[in-house]
């Protein structure tokens, strides 16, 4: 059974998917699968007598390292440099360097005013001039960004609250860099939220380096159909900043925009069939559950085409809802979510049994003519027999999937899966990986358009129905004899 993880593991575990990330976001750079969002870019660049001339020059390295990391052009990221003191100075106008050898040799020429330190009024002439589009910015757009980065290491001399307010709402994002004996109030005045993305403090000039990577990461928007960050099931296309998923010849895109079929979505009916047991553990139920609303959300729900039903199963089973009983998405969803956890053994060929004879009963709501498609979750070895339920299901014409998880026994999932099995059997090791069986797993039943067919799997399909009919008598029977022989054994007591 599937061991419930500490939190010390859990924190290793986020601390390792954050590691991953940032080196995949490394990867995507140094492969050149990062490219900058189209940004009209100026750095505001405090050099006020506080800041010494080999201060001001490290500055300059810094400003043209993280140019180097950008996709500078007219129709990608345009750059412009203010800079202030007492006064202000354009230095760089969006409109003056078109490539990054160019930009970068006119930073390295800007010399330090050293008067005083009007951090407000430099923020006023960059909405007012800089970003204005007689220097080069764009027309307002949401495909162009407008970013200020303003470097200083003092308290200004005028007020920047009000003027970064009403820079922020003219569409301009604002990081704002503190360094030494910086106000840190005046920093959080001028920054845009979240500060915590937007502020930054180091101790000195010569170590404002350090800040380049975050700056380079910050404009990076990743190529995320080569770096595999999509949910594409056949082909993705990249687009500034985002993707879109494609399907091959011969598919259709389903109307979730990830899934492809090769069918038209007939009339299903679908019922989970989900282990409770004691070794899931409640965090991971929670992660179950979630899983089925993530095959819910690719599924055509409605009246006329997918019902879907739920049975939770330990030692005992419990029909959660019945087929057809929610016909819309977020009913359904809605319920799964309200599944509380059995928390006992695991009897899967109870389980199945109950699928065969109850769920897919007429008066549990399943459909004459109407395909039958079993999906059973497990996470370890059943307590029961269930060889013979398993080969009754596919023997009465239904669908079977079976997905395991930690300690399902493989050869137990291959018996309750239909052919071919390897369509139709899935496993992985951990609970927090169920999200790629999720995309693999494919529901597609083809509607045959020959009509004699058809008529053939209707006839086909009412004997399965008539043969369910007559298990869930025997069903009944069972049960009322199991009862009857309770009752003598409390009179004899």
């Amino acid at each position: 059974m599937t061991p419930t993880p500490s939190l010390f593991l859990l924190l290793l575990g986020l601390v390792g998917a954050q590691a991953t990330l940032d080196q995949r976001m490394a990867a995507a750079m140094a492969a050149g699968l990062c490219k900058t969002r189209p940004t009209d870019l100026v750095f505001i660049v405090d050099s006020s007598r506080s800041v010494r001339p080999s201060e001001f020059e490290q500055v300059k390295v810094f400003l043209a390292k993280v140019i180097e990391g950008l996709d500078v052009g007219p129709n990608t990221t345009r750059v412009g440099v203010v800079n202030y003191a007492s006064r202000v100075k354009n230095e760089v106008s969006l409109k003056t360097h078109r490539t990054k050898t160019g930009l970068i040799k006119a930073v390295t020429k800007i010399e330090p005013l050293s008067t005083g330190t009007m951090t407000g009024l430099s923020i006023q002439f960059a909405l007012n001039v800089a970003f204005s589009e007689a220097e080069g910015a764009r027309p307002k757009s949401p495909d162009i960004s407008k970013v200020a980065i303003i470097v200083t290491d003092g308290r200004p001399q005028d007020n920047v609250k009000d003027v970064a307010q009403r820079a922020r709402d003219a569409g301009i994002e604002i990081f704002a860099i503190g360094v030494g004996r910086v106000d840190m109030t005046t920093l959080r005045q001028m920054a845009s939220e979240p500060l915590d993305d937007h502020v930054d403090y180091v101790e000195s000039y010569s170590v404002i380096e350090k800040l380049t990577k975050k700056f380079q990461e910050a404009f990076c928007v990743s190529d995320l159909c080569a770096t595999g960050d999509h949910d594409c099931e056949q082909v993705c296309i990249s687009v500034p900043g985002s993707y879109k998923c494609a399907c091959k010849d011969g598919f259709t895109l389903a109307d979730d925009g990830r899934t492809c079929s090769a069918c038209s979505n007939a009339p299903l009916d679908v019922v989970f069939v989900i282990d409770g047991s004691k070794s899931i553990r409640p965090e991971n139920f929670e992660l179950v559950k979630k899983w089925i609303n993530q095959i819910v959300d690719k599924m055509d729900i409605s009246e006329r085409k997918t019902h879907v039903g739920l049975v939770q199963y330990s030692s005992s089973v419990k029909t959660e809802f019945s087929l057809g009983k929610h016909n819309n998405k977020k009913d359904l969803k809605e319920a799964v979510k309200k599944m509380v956890y059995m928390e006992r053994g695991t009897m899967t060929g109870l389980a199945l049994r109950h699928m065969t004879e109850n769920s897919f009963n007429y008066a549990q709501g399943a459909r004459p003519g109407v395909q039958k498609v079993g999906i059973v979750f497990t996470d370890g070895r059943s307590q029961d027999y269930i060889g013979d339920a398993a080969k009754k299901a596919k023997e009465l014409g239904m669908k079977m999937y079976a997905v395991g998880v930690g300690s399902a026994v493989e050869s137990e999932l291959k018996a309750i899966a239909s052919e071919p099995v390897s369509d139709h059997y899935f496993y992985t090791a951990d609970f927090k990986t169920m999200n790629e069986i999720a995309k693999k797993l494919q529901i597609n039943i083809c509607q045959d358009d020959d009509p004699c067919e058809c008529d053939s799997l209707v006839k086909f399909q009412k004997k399965v129905e008539e043969a369910l009919q007559a298990l869930n008598k025997k069903y009944i029977l069972h049960n009322d004899m199991s009862k009857r022989i309770a009752l003598l054994e409390n009179k004899i007591v």
